[in-house]
């Protein structure tokens, strides 16, 4: 026997809490869940979730642009070497400078606080 479930009145829209959208969103991504098994538990689509996990991602890990500017104004007469560096550019957007020197675990950290496994 199947079950039908009959909406009426004015479209069905819920607000969410910030907080009910971070336990939501812990028990997606926590290890060994599925989101679409906690989108079902919660009666949430998926889409949602992975639309929360993007609003978070940006909220959290906003990036400030910086600029270095030396004390001394550097000679000009003298070209240097353009520093070794590795470059990573992610889906056109962010693009990330580490320079060889860097130790590994610094460099793992950095690309991990951008979000790229």
């Amino acid at each position: 026997m199947s079950h039908v479930t009959l909406l009426t009145g004015p479209e069905r829209r819920r607000r969410w809490r910030e907080e009910d959208q971070c336990r939501i969103l812990a028990a997606a991504f926590a290890p060994g869940s599925t989101v679409a098994a906690v989108a079902r538990q919660y009666d949430v689509a998926t889409s949602l979730i992975y639309k929360w996990r993007r609003t978070m991602r940006t909220r959290e890990t906003g990036f400030a642009e910086v600029v270095v500017v030396p004390d001394k104004p550097v000679a000009a007469s003298v070209p240097a070497a353009p520093p070794a560096v590795i470059e990573l550019e992610i889906a056109g957007k962010v693009r990330l400078r580490i320079p060889l020197t860097t130790p590994p675990t610094l460099a793992a950290a950095m690309v991990k606080a951008l979000g790229v496994s």
